[in-house]
């Protein structure tokens, strides 16, 4: 399957094209720029592999959580993208996509994943998840809280003794509670997973496309987990 993914739901850039079996990907961290950097990149990797828009079967986005205005960039260009094509989308959790990279890396399915990215005012975007040998599950949902109901959530895990917890995202680094949980609960058990990248994007594209869980231009929508925020819709919703 022929698959394009963006990200700019951080300050991280990112742009993975899955083709004929191969990964041509681009990644920078460039804030503030990603209205100017992404269809930049996005041209680059079609010209790398010699393909157009129309070869694809697949888009996909970070549909979230991350930065409101990040996230409606890459809303805001793959529903260009998908109108110019008809075709269908596929939008990604920012935190599922750091905690497959992270499985990879670590490559211990025995290990818990925490993702935990800073979402400013004193709250991180949290999300737990368990690894299976091709993926990962969700076990705690994707909210917006303070560092000490993610934590909270952490300690009442069952199992939790005999579990290693891999932790991934700018929240561990940006809030001290979480640091000093990390640092005096699991030591060293945690891999450095600190922003989405549109590669492991690709595989939970692949996922939803099997499943069905894709949509026309139409009928994408961001995640920001915050109620106050809100998207306006194309026309015609």
């Amino acid at each position: 399957m022929n698959i394009l993914a963006i990200d700019t739901a951080t300050e991280a850039c990112s742009v993975a094209l899955q083709h004929n079996g191969t990964r041509i990907t681009r990644f920078e961290i460039c804030p503030q720029q990603h209205s100017q950097r992404l269809l930049p990149m996005v041209d680059e990797v079609l010209k790398e592999a010699n393909i157009t828009l129309n070869d694809l079967d697949l888009l996909a986005f970070g549909r979230g959580p991350g930065s409101f205005t990040g996230v409606r960039i890459a809303t805001g260009m793959i529903q260009g993208l998908a109108l110019g094509t008809g075709l269908k989308v596929a939008g990604i959790s920012t935190l599922e996509a750091m905690a497959v990279e992270t499985a990879a890396k670590i490559n211990d399915e025995s290990a818990l994943i925490a993702v935990a990215s800073d979402a400013r005012m004193d709250e991180v975007y949290f999300a737990v998840y368990s690894q299976t040998p091709d993926s990962v599950n969700r076990i705690i949902d994707e909210q917006v809280c303070p560092p000490e109901m993610a934590l909270e959530q952490l300690d009442s895990m069952d199992q939790k003794v005999s579990k290693k917890i891999v932790t991934a995202g700018t929240g561990w680094t940006a809030y001290e509670k979480l640091s000093e949980w990390r640092a005096n609960t699991y030591g060293e058990s945690h891999e450095d997973v600190s922003l989405p990248n549109a590669e492991y994007m690709l595989s939970l594209a692949s996922k939803a496309q099997e499943t069905g869980n894709v949509f026309d231009a139409v009928n994408v929508e961001p995640v920001y987990l915050r109620d106050k925020v809100t998207w306006k819709k194309l026309p015609g919703r």
